[in-house]
């Protein structure tokens, strides 16, 4: 910009006139102060750091619709009524139309400003500060009509303004971005409220089948202490892990209860609304044999909360640029024109008439210091925003490693917990056996019986966990992002 300067003086000396303005205006509109961004680079892993033992391979993901990969009808529902009905997802809907607002009220100072006024007055001047006129015969006393319209066009010669919409137009894609991270998050919550509804279901089969079995064991007890073949030691110690049992049933029922009520809200709907349609039995919704998670690069161009925290970055940069502006000079082109009379019959009558136009410049010579110090605050943001960038992508890697090791070793723990119920079982069984035959202590039968239920218990909450590992690998890898025309048939037309 010097040297635009220095070239423009150079042709034009001492120009004061308003030629002179409107050339050096149109020699300057192409700058703009402040930085010109550029998306900072970030380094990756070639490969993810977990054995990936679950059925994770590093082949390309398609996470659009994932939770598809569950094979349950009322998930799918459940997920498409969320997006249609979310009330959370609602509010970031109204956030990305608030941001594209407020770009359009600052985009508007690029233009004119056209206004209007009309006014009347009733007026009287001072015959002592105009002698003449009531020397004359003039009456102090006189009526003022007025009508104008004044325009105003303030130049952005530096760009700063320029720099405010390119702001804007930032922020625009920052809430785009945050709203499709509520979608991830919503999407993820159903699923889970939806899975940990049915592992409560699980797990209350669970504790009837085993109520029904130690129902049994209290009824053989009791009549082997009938024929004389048992003690009453035996019958309390039965009854004892019978009503321990029955204690679980209204702590799992309110689980239950609770998670669909959860689920109901997800869906824009009373808590009490989904009761009837939860109430069939059905299982926790079963993991897929493969899951594609592509490759550590690739997160960065998924993860919406990624790519909302670089276009924060981007709005902090051209802040900058508007800060800066206020250092120099504010050419500005204005105009008034309209009628002025004493008299409203020949208000708009063509003598009436008078307009006045010219360029004007402003200039903040002394401000103490605060533009300046609003540069450094601006600077100081977006090193924040530099650094939050920097902050959201380490943990976006460190989600995807949590979840993909958590789904990993989870379900190698299953797979011990389905040995342990199967012995178990026969374990009991046998226990039960000899304990009927008068070839075992009651006590094998206890304790047999409280290691069945207690494996059978961990083995459902441990399906539970799988499936919600995985729910959590797929929002740490950003599933969910719909494509708009996906989207917009999702919504029923009715673009976010």
């Amino acid at each position: 910009m010097s040297i635009i300067h220095k070239q423009f003086f150079s042709v034009l000396p001492g120009c004061k006139t308003a030629l002179g303005i409107a050339f050096l205006a149109a020699l300057l509109f192409g700058c703009a102060v402040g930085p010109n961004y550029e998306a900072p680079p970030v380094s990756t892993p070639v490969q993810w750091n977990s054995g990936m033992s679950g059925g994770e391979t590093n082949a390309p993901v398609d996470l659009g619709q994932w939770w598809k990969n569950f094979n349950d009808t009322n998930l799918d529902s459940f997920i498409a009524t969320a997006i249609q009905s979310n009330l959370t997802l609602r509010i970031a809907e109204a956030h990305v139309r608030e941001a594209r607002a407020q770009k359009g009220i600052v985009s508007a100072s690029l233009w004119p400003w056209l206004g209007g006024s009309g006014s009347y007055s009733k007026n009287r001047y001072s015959a002592h500060a105009y002698p003449p006129l009531a020397g004359f015969g003039i009456s102090p006393a006189y009526s003022l009509y007025d009508a104008n319209l004044d325009a105003t066009w303030e130049l952005d010669v530096f760009g700063g303004t320029r720099r405010a919409v390119e702001s804007a137009s930032a922020q625009i894609g920052a809430a785009e971005y945050d709203q499709t991270n509520v979608l991830i998050s919503v999407l993820a919550e159903v699923a889970r409220d939806y899975i940990s509804a049915r592992a409560y279901q699980q797990r209350l089969i669970i504790v009837q089948e085993n109520i029904q079995d130690q129902q049994q064991v209290v009824d053989l007890t009791s009549n082997l202490y009938e024929s004389g073949l048992g003690n009453d030691l035996a019958v309390e110690q039965a009854q004892a892990t019978l009503s321990s049992t029955e204690a679980e049933v209204p702590t799992l029922q309110t689980g239950f209860d609770q998670s669909v009520y959860s689920l109901s809200i997800l869906l824009g709907q009373e808590p009490e609304a989904l009761a009837g349609e939860m109430a069939g039995i059905k299982d926790i919704p079963l993991t897929p044999p493969v899951v594609p998670v592509g490759l550590p690069s690739d997160l960065l161009q998924r993860r919406p909360d990624v790519q909302k925290a670089e276009r924060q970055l981007a709005a902090a940069t051209a802040q900058i640029g508007v800060a800066r502006a206020d250092l120099f000079p504010k050419f500005s082109l204005t105009g008034l024109a309209g009628f002025q009379s004493t008299s409203g019959n020949n208000w708009f009558d063509y003598v009436n008439r008078y307009w006045e136009a010219g360029p004007t410049v402003q200039w903040e010579i002394f401000q103490a210091g605060s533009i300046v110090a609003n540069i450094h605050v601006q600077n100081a943001r977006q090193e924040e925003a530099l650094d939050q960038y920097q902050q959201t992508v380490l943990v976006a890697l460190e989600e995807v490693e949590n979840a993909l090791t958590a789904y990993a070793r989870e379900q190698v723990r299953r797979e011990s917990l389905k040995r342990s119920v199967a012995a178990n079982q026969e374990a009991f069984d046998l226990a039960r056996q000899l304990y009927k035959s008068g070839l075992a202590d009651f006590l094998n039968v206890l304790n047999s019986e409280t290691s069945l239920y207690q494996s059978q218990d961990d083995l459902v909450q441990s399906d539970q966990t799988v499936s919600l590992d995985l729910v959590q690998l797929y929002k740490a890898l950003g599933g969910g992002w719909e494509n708009e025309n996906d989207l917009s048939l999702q919504q029923g037309g009715k673009k976010l």
